[in-house]
């Protein structure tokens, strides 16, 4: 029931809202009415208005609560208009039926054989005019309202990608380091005891950096050199490594774990003899941290999964702009990594995200505000001009009418823009909403 009075509410809007306007053209052309005429014209015009409405809106209605958000597919729009077109003719023949037959008494056959096409054609228009708006605005606001979810889900999707790509530096770490603590145990049981305790201390940075969406230059370069003294108890001299310090940009940031993941694809892929050394290398060049080794492929190649790499690739991707660039020729095997100055984060895209859904709710809200001052405005524009406009052509008070109509609509429109409702306040919301929720038999 109340959104059958909102709806016949607006019925009453609309149609006093036509019926100024054409009030004001016809005593623009010099056309005066006496108060007999104005009241009759505007009851029927009433009658009209709200049958014609109430017709519209319930099509309206049930074509959005039965397809949703798919009620602006094409086929669909198409249906509705083509269902609203219906409802304005039967809207239309309705009004006149009850205007002629109950009204004023015109017999039913004689209403049937006068009817004509021609007397539907100004309602019609009028009725699809109104029709077509009410369509532009729900469109707009179904458009508005897309765009957060869309935004929402493109936040929510890149945190959760972000959270997966992550999760999987645990698992693929620990296997590739329990695979050389296996080949040490055989070759060397008391440098498999140092390589333990050393991969301990290794996989609590892992624990620790995993969660953070980037680190230092200078964190990670540590952390390098410290994996790479772990492989060295393995393969002692089989493995020359270069690595600086320290980073020349004290700010830059990359990836956690990146660099441990290209020495450890540098490994795994490559082979590692005293004859033939490994040499790995960290260098700067141009904002890039890159990693380089030689190649000497093993004879034997194992399946690649090439999780390390995508995984350094994808979060880039997420984080920033930059891409990571791989070069590879017949000798040498070259990864960059962009060294970032300024720290992106998918917590930062959800904060974002919620920044901007803050800053549409805000936006809307100002709309309504400035909708409401906007009629506030034309109300006390417009309502003075008709009084004005009354008094210079006829005695009867017709500009009463619009004055209670559109003030009670003025009054309304600034309740809804301020949140003030004098029948339901929020303290009532908040009562009838807790004594719902300590219902038991509430669903």
């Amino acid at each position: 029931m109340p959104r059958f009075f909102r709806e016949l509410f607006k019925s009453v809007l609309v149609g006093t809202a036509i019926y100024i306007v054409f009030l004001i053209i016809f005593y623009a052309n010099g056309v005066t009415f006496t108060t007999q005429e104005l009241l009759q014209e505007f009851g029927e015009s009433m009658i009209f208005s709200v049958i014609i409405y109430m017709c519209n809106a319930y099509v309206f209605i049930l074509f959005m609560r039965k397809f949703g958000s798919n009620f602006f597919k094409l086929k669909i729009l198409g249906l509705g208009i083509l269902c609203n077109i219906l409802a304005s003719a039967i809207g239309i023949f309705v009004s006149r039926f009850i205007l002629f037959v109950l009204v004023h008494d015109t017999p039913v056959m004689d209403f049937l054989m006068g009817e004509k096409l021609s007397f539907y054609r100004v309602s019609f228009i009028i009725s699809m005019v109104v029709t077509l708006l009410f369509y532009a605005i729900f469109y707009y606001r179904y458009y508005k309202e897309k765009q957060v979810k869309e935004q929402k889900m493109i936040a929510g999707t890149a945190s959760a990608r972000f959270d997966a790509l992550k999760n999987q530096l645990d698992p693929h770490f620990l296997f590739n380091s329990l695979n050389v603590l296996t080949s040490l145990i055989e070759e060397d049981p008391h440098q498999a005891q140092k390589f333990t305790t050393s991969l301990s201390k290794v996989y609590r940075y892992v624990l620790e950096q995993k969660n953070k969406d980037l680190v230092t230059v200078d964190e990670e370069l540590r952390f390098a050199r410290t994996y790479v003294r772990l492989l060295k108890m393995r393969f002692e001299e089989s493995i020359v490594f270069d690595i600086p310090e320290q980073s020349s940009i004290p700010d830059a940031r990359i990836v956690p774990l990146s660099l441990q993941l290209l020495l450890e694809n540098a490994v795994k892929h490559n082979v590692v003899t005293s004859s033939k050394p490994l040499r790995l290398s960290d260098r700067e060049e141009g904002g890039m941290m890159v990693v380089h080794n030689n190649i000497q492929e093993k004879q034997v190649v194992k399946k690649r999964s090439g999780v390390g790499l995508q995984n350094i690739k994808q979060r880039y991707a997420i984080l920033s702009d930059r891409e990571v660039i791989i070069e590879k020729t017949a000798s040498d095997f070259s990864v960059s990594l962009p060294m970032l100055t300024k720290q992106v984060s998918a917590i930062e895209i959800q904060q974002n995200s919620i920044e901007e859904k803050r800053y549409l709710k805000a936006k809307e809200k100002v709309e309504v505000i400035k909708g409401f001052y906007s009629n506030l405005i034309s109300y006390v524009i417009i309502i003075p001009f008709l009084w004005w406009l009354n008094f210079r052509t006829t005695e009867f008070l017709w500009a009463f009418f619009p004055t209670i109509s559109w003030g009670f609509g003025v009054v309304v429109h600034g309740l809804e823009a301020y949140n003030r409702n004098p029948l339901w306040g929020k303290r009532w919301e908040e009562r009838k909403i807790q004594e719902l929720m300590e219902r038991e038999d509430f669903e």
